[in-house]
């Protein structure tokens, strides 16, 4: 059956709970990259896992090792996800993710705004879905200014996010 027919079909509660868990591994991740937690980015990928991030190809453990230091030049990043099509096929999946990455530069006078799609390939083992291989594709991205809101009136009493483990969501325990 191709995804075409399978295209507005209710699932089994089976396959919703496989959707759930793989839903939660691309959260996860994007999380792991705006906390700038390497563990939290392992999580989500199996140890023999591949990326192919561009400008990085190999490892994902090793692109998660990288990845803290590569990201030294933001002040803050948000990886948010949109739609994503999960196409299971016994315990193997594959995924395509929207994504919009914005990155705030240090000193907050320029973000970067990328817009694109992860191409990811997950296994099922013993009850636990993990990335096997990711993919980035590139549909566009633009830089602009950014007139820093953050200690406006308007904002000033808000908590604040960070870039590492005292952001206000560091209670939650991922």
């Amino acid at each position: 059956m191709t995804a075409h027919d399978r295209t507005g079909l209710v699932p089994t509660d089976q396959e919703v709970a496989h959707r759930l868990a793989i839903a939660e591994v691309l959260a996860v991740h994007s999380r792991g990259l705006d906390r700038n937690d390497a563990e939290l980015i392992k999580s989500a990928y199996w140890p023999e896992a591949e990326v192919d991030y561009g400008g990085f190809k190999g490892k994902a453990h090793d692109f998660a090792a990288l990845i803290g230091p590569a990201l030294s030049a933001y002040e803050l990043t948000q990886h948010l996800l949109g739609q994503t099509v999960i196409v299971l096929e016994g315990s193997t999946a594959t995924t395509e993710t929207y994504v919009r990455a914005r990155h705030l530069l240090c000193g907050a006078q320029e973000e970067i705004d990328f817009s694109g799609r992860y191409l990811d390939s997950f296994e099922l083992r013993n009850g636990q879905w993990k990335m096997i291989h990711r993919q980035v594709v590139m549909d566009w991205s633009r830089r602009a200014g950014v007139v820093d809101e953050r200690e406006s009136n308007a904002f000033a009493a808000l908590s604040k996010g960070r870039f590492d483990g005292e952001d206000p969501s560091s209670y939650l325990k991922l």
